[in-house]
């Protein structure tokens, strides 16, 4: 969608922004109501966060609205995503964002870093604003918990950035393991190439330097600890620290659950496990391998599901008919071995070369448009926060706990959201926050 504008006029709107902003408020004020939503029938959207996956995120909710507000907090992202959309009002706080556009606005699109995740969707949602963010949804269990809360409580439409959920072969083959046709899954296995080669874990922390002058480094810290501007955390290697992101599994496990989510409900082991190389507890480690439990249930008997990370792969003999790739699963059930080939959930095979047959499943439109089309009236998204994405993102960070302790398995009690028998975990289940921000 490029822009017929000028650097030079889309300077001027930014100027435009600082009297935008004095209009938003002062509209407001006049009212004291929000503006009747989507006017038109075309949604309004805010985007949080312009640049890696929220550029892409905002060029798809540009498809189903108009963009009419932006935030970064930094200023080379936020200028380049004006230069796109110059007619949207920009900000580098998403809060000054969601309090000068209330009632301007119908829907937020969030793609920043995990420690913001949970504030700024629990801001956004507790407005009445239709809420779209990005996978693992937050950054602790008990944000997990509270996303989807809200959600429900609010009654706005919502949807998590694992874009998979759409796949039509996923959906199929979570249906046929759902209908029994290849027996009940004895044992499932996940892994992923992340983080060794895409960003550093198990790393001591780096020396501190000048923040560059287009970064607001305070509000990119937002709810977490003060630390020290270094390289090495924006923009995107931030995903390796305990403080700001979920390390590899918090970043690729709401892709590579997800199938398996979606047939068997992955939200509550009993139990988890993990083996790692070892971590400072400053910086997620270089590799672990994660075993979670799930008990048995009326429609199924109890099984395993075991992940790995940073180079580690499941035994070759699982599957003998594939050369693991960087990313996939295997999940063993009775009758059958399914190998995925990637994280996009997009093919798969059965050992032995046997057909998958074919069935008929609700196709989604696209994963942006499910969210459009909730946000409209139309049926809820498929990984919605309150019947899909809190559940998912909560069995992938109970993983983060096992990796954290390293060894001891760790017998958990959902309904008191604490392991058993004692509340050393209970800072990473629930997080505190700096002054300004919460969930």
């Amino acid at each position: 969608m490029a822009s017929n504008y000028s650097r030079r006029e889309v300077l001027r709107g930014s100027v435009a922004t600082v009297a935008g902003l004095a209009i938003a408020k002062t509209g407001l004020a006049e009212t004291g109501e929000p503006e009747q939503k989507a006017p038109n029938g075309r949604l309004r959207f805010g985007i949080i966060g312009c640049g890696g996956k929220g550029w892409s995120g905002m060029q798809q909710a540009a498809e189903h609205g108009d963009i009419v507000a932006l935030a970064d907090i930094d200023a080379q992202n936020r200028t380049k995503a004006m230069m796109e959309h110059p007619r949207a009002t920009a900000f580098d706080d998403y809060r000054q964002m969601l309090d000068a556009m209330r009632g301007k606005i119908d829907a937020v699109v969030i793609s920043i870093p995990d420690h913001h995740h949970a504030p700024a969707s629990a801001l956004a949602m507790r407005m009445g604003l239709h809420t779209y963010c990005e996978k693992p949804l937050c950054r602790t269990i008990w944000e997990a918990r509270q996303i989807a809360k809200i959600a429900r409580d609010k009654r706005v439409a919502t949807q998590m950035g694992n874009q998979s959920t759409a796949s039509t072969p996923m959906r199929k083959i979570a249906k046929l393991i759902q209908e029994g046709h290849f027996g009940h899954v004895k044992e499932v296995h996940l892994w992923t190439d992340r983080s060794k080669g895409w960003w550093k874990q198990g790393v001591p922390r780096p020396e501190p330097s000048e923040p560059p002058k287009y970064v607001d480094w305070d509000l990119w810290l937002g709810p977490r600890p003060e630390r020290p501007y270094a390289e090495g955390y924006h923009p995107f290697a931030w995903r390796g620290w305990w403080d700001f992101g979920t390390g590899s599994l918090g970043d690729m496990g709401c892709h590579i659950f997800n199938m398996q989510h979606m047939a068997l409900d992955l939200s509550q082991p009993i139990a988890v496990q993990a083996e790692t190389s070892g971590h400072n507890k400053d910086s997620f480690p270089a590799w672990s391998i994660v075993h979670y439990e799930y008990a048995e249930k009326k429609d199924r008997p109890a099984f395993k599901v075991h992940w790995y990370d940073g180079g580690r792969k499941p035994d070759p003999d699982l599957a003998s008919d594939f050369d693991y790739g960087g990313n996939g699963t295997i999940t063993v059930c009775e009758k059958a071995t399914i190998y995925c080939f990637d994280e996009s959930n997009t093919k798969y095979a059965l050992q032995g070369g046997a057909a998958i047959p074919d069935i008929e499943v609700d196709e989604s439109p696209g994963h942006m448009a499910e969210f459009a089309r909730a946000a409209l009236g139309g049926k809820p998204a498929r990984s919605n926060f309150p019947d899909y994405a809190g559940g998912l993102a909560e069995a992938v960070l109970l993983g983060n706990l096992a990796i954290w302790a390293n060894g001891p398995r760790l017998e958990w009690d959902a309904k008191k959201m604490q392991v058993k028998g004692t509340n050393e975990y209970d800072d990473l289940i629930r997080p505190k926050y700096r002054k300004g921000y919460g969930v």
